[in-house]
């Protein structure tokens, strides 16, 4: 029971805000709570609700990553467009090797691409448009570099699957707001020490 006991206070504590301390603190037997947890699912077993809740949560979980929600603010390139980022970055404390001599002192602006290359393409496309979804065929066939394509919406386990390929999904958007991408298909690459986006007409 304690996967499911977990499973249960999760949300509690998920959603649970720090509302400051008012007054005299006591300590919350944490043992009484799965107790009583416990005795609710042993309910469960029995009325035939628990094999219910699993079957239905396995559904949720399965559906979330078969289907997951498309990144917000994105449409197909209507106006061909190029910008570019900067991945430098300012380090807030001394970097130090392993002797703790300092290599970079607080404050230096540090840029990774001056000690590493990126040697890929990230391919932003929209799964659900067979249009990019071929575009994407034909990118990748012609580069000379690896490309990673990353859906903003569609079904990526379905694509790995009919394509036989791994297949990415921008997960909350973290990666389109990172290069401020708006519009797909997009393509992102190392020029000089800068990263290009351009957001493509097909």
């Amino acid at each position: 029971y304690s996967f499911l006991a977990a499973l249960l206070i999760l949300p509690v504590i998920s959603t649970a805000e720090d509302l400051g301390v008012v007054g005299k603190t006591y300590n919350i037997t944490e043992r009484d709570l799965i107790e009583v947890i416990q005795s609710k699912l042993r309910t469960m077993e029995k009325s035939g609700d628990l094999d219910k809740y699993k079957e239905d949560y396995k559904k949720r979980v399965i559906g979330s990553i078969e289907h997951p929600k498309p990144v917000a603010g994105i449409k197909s390139t209507e106006t061909a467009n190029t910008h570019y980022y900067d991945p430098s970055m300012v380090t807030d404390k001394d970097i130090t090797d392993a002797t703790g001599r300092i290599l970079y002192p607080r404050g230096t602006r540090v840029n990774p691409l001056d000690y590493i290359g990126w040697n890929k393409y990230l391919l932003f496309v929209d799964g659900r448009d067979a249009k990019q979804l071929q575009f994407s065929k034909k990118i990748t066939a012609a580069s000379e570099r690896p490309v990673k394509l990353v859906l903003v919406a569609g079904e990526p386990l379905e694509l790995m699957r009919k394509w036989k390929m791994t297949i990415y999904f921008d997960q909350g958007g973290k990666l389109t707001k990172r290069f401020a991408i708006t519009q797909v298909p997009a393509i992102v690459r190392q020029e000089g020490k800068r990263l290009r986006i351009d957001e493509l007409r097909y």
